[in-house]
């Protein structure tokens, strides 16, 4: 299923939107952030603790410990794209420490957009791209940020594209219950973590 929303003329609203160089930045959802972060630690802190008890090999343990830390690190990385609209362009942007190679980010001239297209995913979700004059070349709107309506008011407005049925990929109650599931899953940890602590040693 696909559809595109095409670019009617700019109305007079879209003046309004942003005036002179300010601009809007819109991060990641911090419900997002802390929800997919204590997931990846609830799965993985245990890991190196069970690698040591089962195997007893400190430089596998050390070893398992460095590459999670550096998931860990990839994975804040990948959160912290931030999306950048003013009277100009939109524009997706990571901090300078993330490298290029890993996550580069994009810009986009409005005048360059002509009409926003939605596809189906996998799992039976919309996500919209932003179609260009270079008919091999689209931008995907990001969907997960923090404010998402004022972001769609603001690309309907510099384009004048309808975005009145454009929705978030996922709601707020799912990661809600997924974060959940993930102090669930801490809790039992933790229970775990008590229980081998206050048992005798084997002897």
């Amino acid at each position: 299923m696909s559809s595109a929303f095409s670019q009617p003329s700019a109305s007079t609203s879209s003046v309004n939107a942003l005036s002179g160089d300010r601009q809007e930045i819109f991060p990641l959802s911090p419900l997002i952030k802390i929800t997919l972060v204590n997931l990846y630690l609830a799965l993985t802190v245990p890991l190196p603790i069970l690698a040591q008890l089962t195997q007893g090999n400190t430089v596998l343990t050390l070893l398992l410990t460095v590459g999670l830390m550096v998931g860990l690190i990839a994975l804040v990385a990948a959160l912290a794209e931030e999306v950048v609209l003013n009277q100009q362009e939109i524009a997706v942007r990571y901090p300078r420490w993330v490298p290029k190679f890993f996550r580069s980010g994009w810009q986009l001239s409005w005048s360059d957009v002509t009409a926003l297209k939605c596809r189906t995913t996998g799992q039976g979700g919309l996500v919209y791209y932003f179609l260009t004059p270079a008919q091999d070349k689209a931008y995907l709107l990001p969907m997960r940020v923090a404010g998402f309506n004022r972001l769609t008011q603001l690309v309907s407005d510099h384009t004048g594209i309808n975005t009145q049925d454009v929705r978030p990929l996922s709601q707020p109650w799912m990661y809600l219950l997924l974060l959940l599931f993930t102090l669930m899953l801490w809790g039992s940890e933790l229970a775990i973590a008590l229980l081998l602590w206050s048992s005798p040693p084997l002897a």
